[in-house]
């Protein structure tokens, strides 16, 4: 599948959404234009690495926004009255400005996924999704529909456009432990921008380290054997839950490293413990086993 994944270049033509503003033009480009709809400012410095970080973003999801919005940079350095005047601490600090006043605000780089809903409250309405958005929506229902070999192609797609998009990685790194390719998936984690914050990417590595061990775990029959012989065989069952994993039985697994804990909860340093929590990061926050577990975990530390 083809799919055009170049972002819209910035508007700072023709309708002039994105503009370098300075002090003496502050009242008009900010104070009076915010008085027709919402205007970020976004205080910005050459030397500041954070704010090469966000401007772009901002540029990005304000061009998304189709004029709903407008943006004014300003160079806090060459602006340094303006910038003490707004009381402004630290760069980057985003300011939005609705009917003449500042009405909400920021500091620091934020991920996308944050300062697109910084602007869809400013605008009171959704932004429209891009076009690596789009596909990452496609990727993920095609995954989701057992297709990991096609998904596994989308998710490279969308890293050809964007390379350091996490949940690009994270996709990819689910399609190729779908399809049981284990190394190449241990790869791409390993390839994987280690400063993004992700909760989809530290789930798919978690599922991944959780299928590296399914392929080291022994028979399923053999281990539920050595368990009815022994039921504080706390490695057998560590190991069965592993297998249990591997063969899709999610629950079953989480089932295992609880009566683990119900019974030592000590055993091996806590590895029961931990590889639980490893399990419900691979589920993810949400899902109902990580609910459930989580209340079984409870009830039965502090019982």
């Amino acid at each position: 599948m083809e799919m055009d994944l170049q972002s819209p270049a910035p508007a700072n033509g023709g309708g002039n959404f994105i503009i370098d503003g300075t002090t003496e033009n502050f009242a008009a480009d900010v104070v009076h234009a915010s008085m027709d709809g919402p205007v970020l400012v976004d205080f910005w410095a050459d030397w500041c690495g954070p704010c090469k970080q966000l401007t772009p973003v901002l540029e990005k999801v304000v061009t998304q926004a189709a004029g709903a919005i407008k943006l004014v940079k300003i160079n806090a350095d060459q602006n340094q009255q303006l910038a003490q005047q707004l009381r402004v601490q630290s760069l980057p600090t985003v300011m939005a400005f609705k009917n003449g006043q500042a009405v909400d605000g920021f500091m620091g780089a934020l991920p996308e996924s944050e300062v697109k809903k910084f602007i869809e409250k400013q605008i009171g309405g959704g932004v429209a999704p891009s076009p690596v958005e789009q596909m990452l929506e496609q990727a993920a229902a095609t995954l989701e529909a057992g297709e990991a070999e096609m998904a596994s192609q989308m998710y490279q797609q969308i890293l050809q456009a964007e390379d350091t998009n996490p949940l690009a990685f994270a996709g990819l790194i689910r399609a190729l432990v779908a399809l049981g390719d284990l190394e190449s998936a241990k790869q791409v984690g390993e390839a994987a921008p280690t400063d993004a914050k992700s909760a989809e990417l530290d789930s798919a590595k978690a599922a991944l380290e959780l299928a590296l061990q399914a392929a080291d775990a022994g028979d399923t029959g053999e281990l539920e054997a050595a368990i009815a012989a022994n039921p504080k065989d706390h490695q057998a069952r560590f190991d069965l839950s592993a297998a249990l994993m591997a063969k899709g039985d999610q629950e079953g697994a989480m089932t295992q490293l609880l009566e683990s804990i119900a019974i030592d909860r000590t055993w091996n340093e806590e590895a029961a413990r931990k590889q639980l929590l490893t399990l419900f990061e691979a589920f993810g926050p949400t899902h109902e086993l990580t609910l459930s577990g989580r209340r079984r975990l409870s009830s039965i530390l502090f019982s």
